[in-house]
């Protein structure tokens, strides 16, 4: 007995041959086969894959969260005891008390209507006989244990009135409010950069020692999976094609679909060393597609809220055929100098020029021709396509309004925007909840280039996409702008990608750049503390050299 015991106690999850299957149009179309794995406490095990490779919807069988389409077969045991085909009153009890969720977006996860501390109240009430007094005591503990900042007045917050991080930890204290033996972690770091990555990434690190707690990590970030992961599971197309160490995955992976998704995996400053070249630059001689001087913009004062000044001091120049990476922290100000340089957003102060037309200066008129000239593709294109229209209608609409096109020639210039994007033609007639997330992105692009635009913005095009998917999309988008030439600010908390990407980087830090330059000069050299601090926040996709580098930084501080 006492051989056994400790060994059942060890064990927190164990699957086996577990298949998840979609009824479609009078047939089962398979999402997970036969995957096998088992995670002990303490540890966390990586599942990695292209998006559709059955990542998530194999761990969201665990709880029975799939829908009703869905048919789960096979073994879960979580503890010992069977929970496969468990009835939703007993589903509801593990739930939250045994395995809990972080969800990839909490934004659309947590209720938008309730208070961040309501919610953690009613976890914990639904579990524990506890007074609201005794629940919300406990709720600013659980913050407190997540490093929100001031807890106290975080607690009586909306979602809404938090940042992304601060959403993130909210989340994570729901989810650790009942001391789970496991907890799932979906892509819990995707939209975050780089600085709050690694906070919340410090903070999953601590949970795990403190809770002694199982962690699922599903993501396609594998600098992330380098940081956190004890051992990996490679998917595609619903199978487990590896699993191993961290270690043995990263140094000797053994099956070819691994090797492919490590080699995509943009490494900060290798193809640099690799090749001992840096992009040439395009000719800033010429007149400059984009130019901000002085630029000061600010966000209106709406009710009681007052005015808000976003970004002041803005200098910047993007000239004919070159890409300017823009990076920096959330809330840093990329974003707003982006849709300001499409006219999305109104100048306090400063002069403006896009694409010929003066921002700053300009009315409807001037706006209207700028829309013919520049293009710009959103962070997240589910959002921004029309649901109720057809893709190719979506790619069309910017030819149709403008004039350029209508009819058969409509139809065969929607054709090629596809072809140009590598999408297939017969793609015109879905709709965008028919295709994936790197298929929406091309979608994107192809509406934002449908009038050859002169400048395209590319507001955080890659944060949603896996690594494989992400380096066909960047070859894309290389290859687009050596075809048209267009002047291109690629705004992104990436470094790795703006390194492969760009020509010049700029760095944004509360509303103001604080340094420019080639890409050499500020990821290899840079000279501002921020702009040190943020590269020293990115995740290496090497576990011993992340190791190092996390210690190291540890140290210094």
């Amino acid at each position: 007995m006492s051989t056994t015991t400790p060994t059942a106690v060890e064990t927190v999850l164990e699957v086996e041959n577990l298949g998840v299957d979609f009824w479609v149009d009078g047939e089962y179309y398979p999402a997970a086969v036969g995957l096998d794995y088992r995670v002990k406490r303490g540890e966390v095990l990586a599942i990695v894959g292209e998006s559709g490779s059955g990542k998530s919807s194999s761990s969201m069988a665990l709880l029975g969260l799939l829908p009703p389409t869905a048919r789960v077969t096979g073994s879960i045991k979580l503890l010992g005891r069977e929970i496969a085909g468990l009835d939703n009153r007993e589903l509801r009890k593990v739930r939250g008390n045994q395995i809990a969720v972080i969800f990839q977006e909490p934004m659309t996860a947590l209720n938008p209507v309730y208070t961040i501390g309501f919610q953690i109240v009613e976890t914990l009430r639904t579990h524990y006989d506890l007074t609201p007094a005794a629940a919300k005591e406990r709720a600013i503990e659980l913050l407190e244990k997540v490093e929100m900042p001031d807890p106290q007045t975080a607690f009586n917050k909306y979602p809404h009135q938090l940042s992304g991080g601060q959403r993130q930890r909210a989340m994570i204290a729901q989810s650790i409010s009942c001391d789970p033996v496991l907890l799932i972690a979906d892509e819990p770091t995707t939209a975050l950069d780089v600085t709050v990555q690694a906070e919340i990434l410090e903070l999953l690190r601590s949970l795990r020692t403190r809770l002694d707690s199982a962690i699922v990590l599903i993501t396609h970030d594998m600098g992330v999976v380098a940081d956190l992961a004890d051992s990996i599971m490679v998917m595609k197309n619903g199978e487990a094609v590896e699993q191993g160490t961290a270690l043995d995955i990263f140094q000797r992976p053994q099956h070819p679909y691994t090797q492919s998704l490590l080699a995509s995996v943009p490494h900060l400053g290798l193809e640099i060393s690799e090749t001992g070249t840096s992009r040439e630059s395009p000719s800033t001689t010429a007149t400059p597609v984009l130019s901000f001087q002085d630029v000061a913009i600010e966000y209106p004062k709406r009710g009681r809220v007052p005015a808000f000044l976003a970004a002041d001091e803005i200098n910047l120049n993007v000239y004919p055929g070159e890409i300017v990476g823009l990076v920096g922290e959330s809330g840093s100000g990329k974003t707003t100098l982006g849709r300001a340089a499409v006219g999305l957003l109104p100048i306090k102060s400063g002069s403006l020029i896009s694409a010929g037309v003066d921002i700053s200066r300009g009315g409807v008129k001037e706006l209207k021709s700028l829309r013919r000239k520049a293009g710009i593709v959103f962070q997240d294109p589910g959002s921004s396509l029309n649901p109720r229209m057809p893709i190719g209608e979506s790619i069309g609409e910017p030819l149709f309004l403008a004039g350029e096109a209508e009819g058969k020639d409509l139809d065969k210039r929607v054709q090629e925007l596809l072809s140009s994007v590598e999408l297939p033609t017969s793609y015109r007639n879905r709709y965008p909840h028919e295709l994936s997330g790197g298929q929406r992105q091309r979608v994107g692009i192809a509406r934002a280039l449908a009038l050859t635009p002169e400048l395209l913005i590319a507001d955080e095009p890659t944060s949603a996409l896996d690594v494989s998917v992400q380096a066909r999309f960047l070859d894309l988008l290389q290859d687009l702008q050596q075809k048209l030439h267009f002047a291109c600010l690629f705004i992104s908390h990436d470094l790795a990608v703006v390194d492969i990407l760009a020509h010049r980087i700029a760095v944004m830090h509360r509303g103001r750049l604080v340094e420019q330059g080639t890409r050499d000069e500020i990821l290899r050299s840079p000279k501002e503390s921020y702009t040190q601090r943020l590269i020293s926040a990115v995740p290496l996709p090497d576990p011993v050299a992340q190791r190092e580098r996390r210690e190291s930084r540890r140290a210094g501080l």
